[in-house]
C-alpha cells in the first residue's frame, strides 16, 4: 500500500555551468608568453563569472518555483545567500563524494549540452564550471559531513555498489 502523501509541495533541481574551453586557452596562452599574472587573473576571473552564472541561474530557478519573486534582496544579501533554498555541490563538505557528479552529468546531458566534461576523477573540465544542487526548502541548511565510521562507510559503500578499496579512495577525507 501506498503511503500518503504530505500535501505539501517542494522542489530540487540540479545544474551545470561553464565559461566554456576559451578560459583555459586563453589562460595558457599568457602562460605560454611568461604572463604568469594574467594567465592567473583569466583562471580567477572565469571562476568567478561561473559562479556567478550558477547564482544567477539559481535567482531564476527560485523565481519559477514562485518563491523568489517576492525576495526584496540586496546584493549584500545575496552574496550572503539569505535567499531561501541551498545551492550545495559534490565534493564540499555538505557532499563530499565527487562520484555524485556523474548522476547530475548523467542526468542533465551535461557534456553534450555544454562541452563540460568530468576527468576520471571527477575533477570538471573546463576548471571553470560548476555544478550542483537546488534545494529549494526553507528549512534547507548547508552542514558539514565530518568523519564517519567504518560502518557508516561500509553501508555507502553496499548501497553505492562499491568495493572496500573504492570507498576508501573516494571517502578518504570523511574516513
Amino acid at each position: 500500500m501506498a503511503a500518503k502523501g504530505s500535501g505539501l509541495i517542494d522542489s530540487i533541481g540540479a545544474f551545470v555551468v561553464t565559461m566554456g574551453e576559451r578560459v583555459d586557452e586563453l589562460a595558457e596562452k599568457y602562460k605560454v608568453a611568461g604572463d604568469d599574472y594574467n594567465s592567473i587573473m583569466v583562471k580567477a576571473i572565469g571562476d568567478r563569472m561561473a559562479e556567478a552564472l550558477a547564482e544567477m541561474i539559481h535567482q531564476r530557478v527560485r523565481n519559477l518555483w514562485s518563491y523568489g519573486e517576492s525576495e526584496d534582496l540586496s546584493v549584500k544579501d545575496l552574496i550572503s545567500e539569505k535567499y531561501r533554498g541551498i545551492r550545495p555541490a559534490a565534493g564540499y563538505p555538505a557532499c563530499p563524494d565527487h562520484t555524485e557528479k556523474l548522476k547530475i552529468w548523467s542526468l542533465l546531458g551535461a557534456e553534450e549540452v555544454t562541452g563540460a566534461s568530468l576527468t576520471e576523477t571527477y575533477a570538471m573540465s573546463p576548471a571553470s564550471t560548476v555544478s550542483g544542487l537546488y534545494f529549494a526548502h526553507p528549512q534547507s541548511r548547508y552542514f558539514n559531513v565530518g568523519r564517519i565510521g567504518e560502518d557508516q562507510a561500509k553501508s555507502y559503500a553496499e548501497r553505492k555498489g562499491w568495493s572496500d578499496e573504492q570507498m576508501k579512495k573516494w571517502l578518504a577525507p570523511v574516513l
